[in-house]
Formats: C-alpha cells, sequence, structure tokens
C-alpha cells in the first residue's frame, strides 16, 4: 500500500523541483518532507528523485510512479467526495402491483426524489398477497396492495371495480369448458374467477397464464379466454366486458406505510392523492 500522505509529498517535490519550495506548499518543514519522500522510496525499493540535480527532477522510476501518484490522490479525492454526499444513501422500499406504477406515480417518485437526495427509491412490482407478506415482515416502508378488504391499519383505501372480459373480436358463447387466462398461483383475481365459475356452476380450464398483468392482458386480447380484470386496467386494450356474468364485487387498493412522520410519511400521502385520483377517473370512465 503507497501512503497517500507519502505521495503528495513527491508530486509536491517533482512539481516544485525543490524541497523547500515542496515543503512551503505542503505547510510543513523541509526534514518532514525529505523524510516522507525517503520512506516512500523505501517502499518502492527505488530511488524516485536526483537530489543532485538544480532543480529536482524525477528518476526514471520517480516519472513511472508519478503519473499513478497523481490519480491515486484523484481517486481518493473522488471517494472522499462522494462518501461526503449523502444521496442515495437512505433507502425507501416500496411494494406496488404493476398497474399501480402509472406516470402519475411515477411523477410522484420523481419529486420525492429530487425534494430529499438522501433517499433511494427501491420499489418492487408483484402480487399482492406476496407484498402484503413481505410488508408484515417488515420488508417494504411502503406497501400498496389488492385485496378483498382493508386492514384495520391501512392508511387509505379504494374501491377497485372488476369486470369479466373477453377479446373484442369475439362474437359467439364460449364453449363448455370455459377456457380462462389467469396470472399464477397465488394471485386474488385467479381465487376470484374460479369462485365466480364454481358458482356459475360453470366447467373451466385454464387455458393461458401470464405473469405479469400485460401477458395477461394480450392473452385475453389474442381471444385465449375469460379474465376477471380491474376496469381501470383495460382503456385503450381491444377487449370487451363479458356481459354474461355481469357486475362482480369491486376490490380494495389499499396502502400501508410504518412510519406516521418525516419523509417516508410525506411519500405515503403523495402516493395517496395518486390512489384517489385513480379512483376517480374509474368512476367516470
Amino acid at each position: 500500500m503507497l501512503d497517500p500522505r507519502l505521495l503528495r509529498a513527491f508530486i509536491a517535490i517533482a512539481d516544485a523541483g525543490s524541497f523547500t519550495q515542496a515543503a512551503e506548499r505542503l505547510n510543513m518543514t523541509q526534514s518532514t518532507i525529505s523524510q516522507q519522500l525517503a520512506r516512500l522510496e523505501d517502499a518502492v525499493g527505488q530511488g524516485l528523485v536526483d537530489r543532485d540535480t538544480r532543480p529536482i527532477r524525477p528518476t526514471a522510476a520517480g516519472e513511472r510512479l508519478l503519473g499513478y501518484a497523481r490519480r491515486i490522490l484523484a481517486l481518493q479525492h473522488e471517494a472522499e467526495t462522494a462518501l461526503g454526499d449523502p444521496a442515495g444513501t437512505s433507502p425507501v422500499r416500496i411494494g406496488v402491483p404493476e398497474d399501480i406504477v402509472n406516470s402519475q406515480m411515477a411523477d410522484v417518485f420523481g419529486g420525492f426524489a429530487r425534494d430529499n437526495r438522501a433517499a433511494r427509491l427501491d420499489v418492487t412490482a408483484g402480487l399482492s398477497r406476496d407484498l402484503t407478506r413481505r410488508y408484515r415482515a417488515g420488508e417494504f416502508d411502503i406497501v400498496v396492495v389488492k385485496e378483498a378488504a382493508a386492514e384495520p391499519d391501512c392508511r387509505a383505501s379504494f374501491p377497485e371495480p372488476m369486470a369479466w372480459f373477453e377479446s373484442a373480436n369475439r362474437q359467439s358463447d364460449w364453449p363448455d369448458p370455459i377456457p380462462l387466462v389467469a396470472f399464477p398461483p397465488g394471485g386474488l383475481y385467479r381465487e376470484a374467477m374460479f369462485e365466480r365459475i364454481e358458482r356459475e356452476q360453470r366447467r373451466w380450464y385454464i387455458a393461458f397464464s401470464g405473469s405479469s398483468l400485460r401477458n395477461v392482458l394480450v392473452g385475453v386480447e389474442a381471444g385465449l379466454g375469460l379474465s376477471l380484470l380491474p376496469k381501470s386496467t383495460v382503456a385503450g386494450r381491444h377487449v370487451q366486458p363479458y356481459a354474461a356474468f355481469g357486475a362482480e364485487p369491486s376490490m380494495a387498493v389499499s396502502l400501508y406505510a410504518w412510519e406516521k412522520t418525516g419523509p417516508v410519511a410525506e411519500l405515503a400521502e403523495r402516493m395517496t392523492a395518486v390512489l384517489a385520483a385513480r379512483q376517480q377517473a374509474a368512476g367516470r370512465s
């Protein structure tokens, strides 16, 4: 390891061409700077300056080391500056369903990051039941989930209108058994689909399983089967309501956050405002 203090003394001597001037630049005695250079030469096992020339010049070995010495000190300064900047040092862990991260929510995240330079937003999208489990285990600071009914400790909850959808190209009724387009096992919508089909006393099978909302919508658009989806997610998609099943109970979109005050609580409030606007827009559609 090359001591940065010794490298700094060597650079000062090489630049000044004099022990006296180098000592003045570093605000130390000539004896001290001479000792530091000698220690560096002992460390590398070679002489680094020609003490007999005036002005003093680096030896061949000194010339080779000089560039590295400058880079080492520059990197040290860069590291010290980076560590002294708190930007991105305080993680805020957020869990959300895929369809919640819209442009309005992204604007909230961006504004919060600008207002809180120390914050680093770690956003995870996933299935609501898994997000809930991880929030209860302390893995998230804020979580937005879809659920049958909100828990008492939620910060806010909004109804999520649901409906059955099929491809807009579908003109005839579905065969028996009915093909379904579903989320992976454990998904809330998947289980609600099965319960409704059972109440209708219809036979069914999974024709297509998608790991994301986008994949499920693509499957429905392609005519692979029926699916139960939030009404807010189908705008602009080539699908139509499946009227034969009629109305479906709303689910809840709920926000939970551990902190009641401070920046994280403020972020939760901003996210709640986006969810409220989302619910109002769904009511107008």
